[in-house]
């Protein structure tokens, strides 16, 4: 296991190599620069998936309560890994639930553009992310969803038999100059990424609690046998109050697994 001790010169350094891929085989072994030097330094596009969850692999309470899972090393992780990406990607539940801001707070650096899936048009445009004078909002829905006014950039995508293709999303993305993404919820739009083949990297941050029920932080189509596994190359990092498994999941990367069943998967209605 591997200590992430951070400082505000290392992470300095580590922000000054967003977008030099040139640079990426010559990070050192520094572990911080090793977990963040990836992220940063990634040809595009790059997809990274965050989980933070307790022990139990629980995101939140029945009732839905998410707020201070992640100890607070685990929230400065997942703020460091909004600084190092173009976008951040959330689906339509997560706003509704969690009202979130999407924003870089716990460290110095960018915010990303917050990217919202919105297939049916179920926000109203009164959502705190819409007026905040925050970083820019785009919002990913259906050709055929009803039409509203939202002080954000609408982007319309065909709807597909389960509702949006993720290829599509990243494509539209990449379009728009955003090529370094981070998918951080929830559950069903986390797993749509992962199924579909599409993630580069996948943090999943374990904090020291139990909460005994709720929903799990990835919800992946079933197996029958454990062969059928993914089992991704991993390095765990001791971030201090979280425990971090930083996953490589594109086969590039190390991972095996069985063949993703792409063209079956898709975000469905209410990721």
């Amino acid at each position: 296991m591997r200590m992430i001790e951070m400082n505000d010169g290392l992470w300095a350094r580590i922000l000054a190599l967003r977008g030099r891929s040139d640079l990426a085989d010559r990070l050192d072994c520094e572990p911080a620069l090793a977990l963040y030097g990836p992220i940063a330094t990634a040809c595009e596009p790059f997809v990274l998936a965050q989980v933070g969850q307790s022990l139990d692999g629980r995101v939140a309470t029945p009732t839905g309560d998410a707020r201070d899972i992640s100890g607070p090393d685990g929230i400065a992780h997942l703020h460091r890994c909004r600084a190092l990406v173009d976008a951040v990607i959330v689906g339509v539940g997560t706003v509704q639930c969690d009202d979130p801001r999407l924003s870089v707070r716990a460290v110095d650096g960018p915010d990303p553009v917050r990217v919202i899936i919105d297939c049916r048009a179920e926000l109203s445009g009164e959502e705190s992310l819409f007026d905040d004078s925050g970083a820019p909002v785009i919002l990913l829905q259906a050709h055929d969803a009803v039409q509203k006014r939202y002080r954000a950039d609408v982007i319309r995508i065909r709807r597909r038999a389960n509702g949006l293709d993720p290829r599509e999303i990243i494509d539209v993305l990449g379009e728009r100059g955003l090529g370094r993404i981070l998918v951080e919820g929830g559950a069903r739009t986390i797993a749509r990424f992962i199924a579909g083949g599409l993630v580069d990297r996948l943090h999943v941050a374990i904090a020291p609690l139990i909460i005994g029920s709720g929903p799990t932080g990835i919800c992946l189509p079933p197996i029958d046998q454990l062969s059928g596994a993914t089992r991704p190359k991993a390095t765990v990092y001791n971030l201090g109050s979280d425990i971090l498994f930083d996953c490589r999941l594109r086969s590039g990367e190390g991972a095996t697994s069985a063949p993703a069943q792409r063209d079956e998967i898709r975000v469905p209605d209410h990721a």
